[in-house]
């Protein structure tokens, strides 16, 4: 093992307990991180901190996200799957005729009796598979046409599903991406005479075959109307991913989107590899909308490139190690056609982040901030860029989230793009001290035991379109021994920032997956969106986590704790809702309403997955769009469909809560 340099003046590594590749086969590139992350081989990396004063902590890093893995797990015929699952064996010998009304109306392809409870059911599909994970933007040439998509599961292995509205949210239409012929081939991304860019990282030779799956689905709208769709694709059982963004031009409406084409094409993908060191996920787009910016209409990638190697702590050839997983970006100034060659723009920041070079070594810099997560991003009328994102290279339990000021300069058909960074600047604490976790398999993550279900930090941010400068981001922690939504301000366009409070006003249940919109004509009008669900017995109690909570799992059925778990997960029948916050400026805690059902949890084959965030879009005035996933909809057909509460996106339109720290009016949950 590598010697070790200590990472400040005031702490010290006093030793690495690194699980990134434990167990993990193969001999060099058999090995593939994500199917060995679904397998449970390959586990959050994590080290021992030690102070001057004798005590210890663990730090435990960002990781893959839980919506690639879920449709990795899915794709593998892996995964979580409780006792609730055996309660879709009852309804098995129930007749079908007793179902023959759960189908579509005579005016609709869309299975419209299930949008039931209030709301609109935003996917379409007639099946009973999973819809989750959901993003929803607006078109400022015709407010009333929304685009959204969420990870869609209808086909197999899961997709990212594309929607739209021309009618403010009243009726949807929806699709699979069109994606499915590209063929994995990163020898092809390199530079060539009509793309000088270099769109790849590791440059090795592809697959030749078209990709398996897909997630994490991301939406934006420029100035002129046309509609943006990203989407990271990968294979189930080799090491190739990438990230494309299609186009719908303008007049489709987001109706359609081209295709991504097989090589030697490179429109509309962004990156690609087929590499056992690099693996490309969460991405999240924004297009500049301003007609006064030098910027007009270009479009923005962020995402985490998870990095291996078998040069990185404790790592060989046959089980290659975690070694960093910074933030990238890449840009298109040509609606989407050619991208700039990847940049990495996390940054590195003295006095700031630390550890940087506990795994990678040299030539890597200690202050590197490469241990991030969740990137998102929004232009602003200047023709600047601030990008938001989880970090963990934090000197003590509580992690940070960071921003990164950029003034985007050149042309990407020409191969001159470039973000032009500024070093990262501290958002807010990211608190996680006494957060619960539970095991789904893979040991212990991040979790809402209510529901049960995986969770994360990463944030959301949006601009202030009445004061050029004013930006809000908004996250979830732990820092009131309960799951709720921080929010912080920056008044100068992200070169500073400042904490402003928790924004639900409500407490004694567990806030969590908070989207936020700004209204686009009245000054300071924010909307927040989130889930709420019920708190288990215990749920803050001292264990032995990461964090310095308990390790939840289900209840055995005799009501006993199972191996392994400080406490049972007391999962309700019905203990969740979605909820919309409208508020002015940083004046928290916001106004509320709750806009959904009450719903049960994920079970059977979707348990333990509800995405890794949520949707919220203003249109008009203060007229809100959030878009959610819940499970209100019973499967009827158990056990052939393997749940028994199927998981659907939902939408509603509804004007913004007024008042500070109140329930508004309108509310559709029982609490």
């Amino acid at each position: 093992m590598k010697r070790l340099v200590a990472a400040s003046s005031v702490l010290a590594i006093a030793a690495v307990l690194l699980l990134a590749a434990g167990g993990a086969s193969g001999q060099g590139r058999m090995f593939v991180p994500l199917k060995a992350a679904a397998l449970g081989k390959l586990k959050a990396p994590h080290f021992t901190v030690k102070t001057k004063s004798g005590k210890t902590f663990v730090k435990r890093l960002p990781f893959i996200s839980g919506g690639t893995i879920a449709a990795e797990e899915e794709a593998l015929g892996v995964g979580f799957a409780d006792e609730r699952a055996e309660a879709a064996d009852a309804n098995a010998d129930i007749p079908d005729s007793q179902f023959s009304d759960i189908g579509g109306s005579e005016d609709t392809l869309g299975c419209a009796r299930r949008n039931s409870d209030g709301g609109v059911r935003v996917n379409q599909d007639c099946s009973f598979r999973r819809q989750a994970e959901t993003d929803i933007t607006y078109n400022p040439v015709r407010p009333r046409n929304l685009v959204a998509g969420q990870n869609d599961s209808r086909s197999g292995f899961n997709q990212c599903g594309i929607d739209f509205s021309i009618d403010n949210g009243q009726d949807w239409g929806d699709m699979l991406p069109p994606f499915r012929q590209r063929l994995n081939a990163p020898e092809a991304m390199g530079p060539t005479s009509d793309n000088p860019n270099n769109n790849t990282i590791a440059g090795d030779p592809g697959t030749f075959h078209t990709y398996d799956a897909a997630s994490d689905p991301a939406n934006a709208v420029d100035s002129s109307g046309r509609a943006f769709f990203s989407c990271v694709v990968f294979d189930v059982a080799s090491n190739a991913s990438g990230v494309f963004v299609t186009q719908s031009p303008q007049g489709a409406d987001g109706s359609f989107y081209f295709n991504v084409p097989s090589p030697p094409e490179k429109r509309f993908m962004a990156v690609e590899d087929n590499s056992f060191d690099i693996f490309h996920d969460k991405n999240m787009i924004s297009a500049d909308r301003y007609k006064s910016s030098p910027n007009r209409d270009n479009v923005y990638l962020t995402w985490t490139v998870f990095k291996f190697g078998p040069d990185c702590l404790g790592g060989t050839d046959e089980a290659p190690t975690f070694c960093e997983s910074p933030i990238f970006g890449t840009m298109s100034t040509d609606h989407g056609i050619t991208w700039s060659t990847p940049e990495e723009i996390s940054g590195a920041a003295p006095g700031l982040c630390q550890f940087g070079d506990v795994f990678t070594q040299n030539p890597a810099n200690a202050n590197d901030c490469n241990f991030d997560q969740g990137s998102y991003s929004v232009a602003l009328p200047n023709g600047d860029l601030e990008v938001v994102f989880n970090n963990g290279n934090t000197p003590g339990t509580v992690n940070h989230q960071l921003g990164v000021h950029c003034s985007p300069s050149g042309s990407s058909s020409a191969g001159t793009a470039h973000f032009n960074c500024d070093a990262p600047v501290k958002v807010g604490d990211d608190v996680a001290t006494g957060e619960p976790e539970c095991d789904f398999g893979r040991g212990p993550e991040e979790c809402i035991p209510g529901p049960f279900i995986r969770t994360n930090d990463y944030p959301r941010i949006t601009k202030d379109n009445t004061q050029n400068n004013h930006l809000y981001t908004v996250w979830q922690d732990y820092r009131n021994g309960e799951f709720d939504i921080q929010m912080s301000r920056s008044t100068d366009g992200g070169v500073t920032w400042h904490e402003v409070g928790t924004v639900n006003p409500d407490s004694d249940l567990d806030h969590y997956f908070a989207a936020t919109d700004q209204s686009p004509k009245r000054g300071d009008q924010n909307g927040v969106s989130y889930y709420r669900s019920d708190r288990v017995p215990n749920e803050s109690a001292p264990g032995h986590g990461f964090f310095g909570g308990s390790i939840f799992a289900p209840c055995n059925p005799d009501g006993s704790t199972p191996k392994g778990a400080d406490l049972c997960a007391g999962v309700s029948e019905e203990n969740s809702d979605y909820a919309l916050a409208g508020g002015k400026g940083g004046r928290t805690p916001y106004a509320f309403m709750v806009v959904s059902p009450v719903f049960p949890p994920p079970d059977g084959e979707q348990a333990g997955f509800n995405g890794d965030y949520t949707g919220l879009t203003i249109n008009r005035g203060v007229t809100a769009h959030p878009f959610w996933s819940d499970t209100r909809n019973s499967d009827p057909y158990t056990p052939n469909n393997g749940v028994v509460n199927d998981e659907d996106g939902f939408t509603v339109s509804v004007g913004l809560p007024k008042g500070k720290g109140k329930k508004g009016p309108g509310q559709l949950g029982k609490r």
